[in-house]
């Protein structure tokens, strides 16, 4: 079968399309024949050695959806043949956190294509725990993409602890976490605002009934005080806009941060945070019932990403430079013939 695999960190054409084994599944685990994969931020950030795989060569990708076609030893409730979507987040499974489901603390916590061998390949072997049934209406484009970014963005949400009626401010709308927060801050009943450098973005989210939208490179957060200020802001760009983030949560209000597309590092002015009682919540990823939570969501339609654009499984590089690239509204992917 043939995978695409990092032989360095040297970036996104340090992929390149191999032939390798196909894996086998061991106990309590399913093979799956990778229908669609999903492709996201971490996919360059691991090309670039950001962070630096574990082992190299290393397939990366941490979405796909498909069909699973040979079980391990001691599985039960799943067959040959059943449709199915990857859950990107591993742990132990054994530890007190795991078997809470706060996987996200377990000290083995890893993301699918990043600590994990990933899903750029024809065939993935995952746990069971980390195969969830395809529901019947959501079509294979979705089921491969939605996954990481689905569950990143609900964690982010209901750790703000969000309620009907509150405002919310999306920074940086186009990419596919803040795309799919803002659906899911309109599914729970928030006034949403957003923020894009992209005129073309901020209508979009305009069409879909943000109450408007701020140039991100602006002074949003003077715009948005000026309307009352958001109880929520979400911001996963980091440095480049997060003191206007700040700026623009209200007094009490919640910052809830889950990247840093702009870089780790910044100053921060900390008077501003206790004479304004603001929250900043750090988040990553989710644990399996919200992935689950996630799932349902998407199949009864009222928090669907928008998926911009798929490619052919030949074509990552090109999908990565697109993504690379900042025109997306929403997920990328490919898709197998």
């Amino acid at each position: 079968m043939q995978a695409w695999r990092l032989a360095d960190t040297g970036g996104i054409d340090s992929y390149s399309l191999e032939e390798v084994p196909e894996p086998v599944p061991g106990r309590g685990e399913v093979r799956v024949a990778l229908r669609t994969m999903g492709l996201n931020h971490l996919d360059i950030w691991v090309a670039n050695g950001l962070p630096a795989p574990p082992t190299l060569p290393f397939i990366g990708g941490a979405d796909g959806a498909g069909v699973i076609d040979a079980v391990g030893e001691g599985v039960s409730g799943f067959e040959i043949g059943d449709e199915v979507i990857v859950d990107p987040s591993f742990s132990c499974g054994r530890c007190g956190f795991c078997r809470n489901d706060d996987i996200v603390y377990c000290d083995d916590f890893g993301i699918m294509g990043e600590e994990v061998s990933g899903t750029f390949t024809e065939k993935v072997v995952i746990p069971t725990i980390n195969a969830a049934r395809k529901p019947a209406g959501v079509d294979w484009d979705t089921a491969g993409t939605f996954g990481l970014v689905s569950v990143t963005a609900l964690r982010m949400l209901e750790k703000s602890r969000l309620m009907a009626g509150e405002t919310v401010l999306v920074v940086g709308v186009g990419g596919g976490v803040s795309a799919a927060a803002f659906r899911y801050a309109k599914g729970r009943g928030a006034k949403v605002y957003v923020t894009s450098r992209s005129p073309e973005k901020i209508a979009w989210a305009l069409s879909e009934g943000a109450v408007a939208g701020f140039d991100s490179a602006g002074e949003f957060g003077k715009e948005m005080t000026a309307l009352g200020g958001a109880d929520v802001v979400i911001d996963n760009v980091g440095p480049a806009t997060l003191k206007q983030s700040m700026r623009a949560a209200k007094k009490g209000g919640r910052v809830v941060i889950v990247g840093a597309t702009s870089g780790p590092k910044m100053e921060l002015t900390l008077p501003v945070l206790w004479y304004r009682q603001l929250e900043l919540i750090g988040s990553t990823m989710g644990n399996h019932a919200q992935f689950a939570r996630a799932l349902y969501l998407l199949s009864e339609g009222s928090a669907r990403s928008p998926l911009d654009r798929m490619y052919g499984f030949d074509e990552l590089p090109a999908a990565l430079r697109y993504l690379d690239s900042g025109a997306q509204v929403g997920k990328v992917g490919l898709r197998l013939a």
